[in-house]
Order: C-alpha cells, then structure tokens, then sequence
C-alpha cells in the first residue's frame, strides 16, 4: 500500500510541476497577444514605452495612490482661465446662467457646474435663482 502512496504523490506531483510549466507559457503569450510588454503608442519608436505605463509605475506611492510627477503645475499661468472667462461673463451680463456661459464660451455647461460653486466658494460670485450675479466689493466689482 506503501508504495501506491509514494507513486500517486510522485504522478501528482509530476503534473503540478508540468501545469506550472504551462501556466508560464500561457502567461508569456498572453502579455505578446495583449501587448503588456512596453506597449508603444502611435508614432512612438521601438523601444520607447507608452507614458502611461512608464508615469504610472513611477509615480505609485507605497499605499498604492498615484501622484503627480514633478514639473509644470495645473492650471494656467495667465489670467484667461475658464473660471475668469466666466466671471467676466458674469460680470458683464448679471442674472447669467450656466447654460448661457456656456453658449458664450463655447463648451459644454457640465464643466461650469463645477466651476460656478469655486467662484462662490471664492466670494465672487453668488447665484440669483436661476443665474449668477458678481459680487461686489467695497463699492465695486473686484477685478479678475
């Protein structure tokens, strides 16, 4: 009886050790089918990686959220941000509404109801009903 154990362990053991074998084969053709292996992106030359997969990778925190890489920081450098264009817009037409900046500018008024409340947040805007008006400060309208 001994030795049927012993034999049936070796056979399963054979076949973990064949299974592990294939599982790293099919692992590796799934990464060359898949292109996990540095992907490049359109009109990038061979060899280079994809951004996002390098920026990705280096810029993981130890608690596994992303951070910005160093550089140039979000926003503008000059005054004519969409929050400005808005205010300007306030400023010179009082009771606008989203719908109607967003007309004027040209974009989609989704982005300015995400906007609108920072201006109020702010103090330079509040909103009258359905519109918004600029908020005054000592005596006049605060420049942008």
């Amino acid at each position: 009886m001994a030795g049927f154990i012993d034999a049936a362990v070796q056979d399963i053991d054979n076949r973990l050790k064949e299974l592990k074998e294939e599982e790293s084969r099919l692992v590796a053709a799934r990464a060359a089918l898949a292109g996990d292996a540095a992907r490049r992106g359109p009109g990038r030359p061979a060899g280079s990686s994809s951004p996002r997969t390098s920026s990705r990778t280096s810029s993981t925190s130890t608690n596994g959220s992303t951070r910005r890489r160093p550089g140039r920081p979000r926003g503008r450098k000059g005054g004519n941000t969409r929050s400005a264009q808005a205010l300007n817009l306030v400023r010179n037409q009082p009771g606008i509404t989203i719908p109607e900046i967003a007309t004027a500018m040209k974009i989609e008024p989704n982005y300015l109801y995400r906007v609108m409340p920072k201006l109020t947040a702010d103090g330079l805007v509040k909103r009258d009903g359905q519109g918004w008006t600029a908020v005054e400060q000592n005596g006049a309208a605060e420049k942008a």
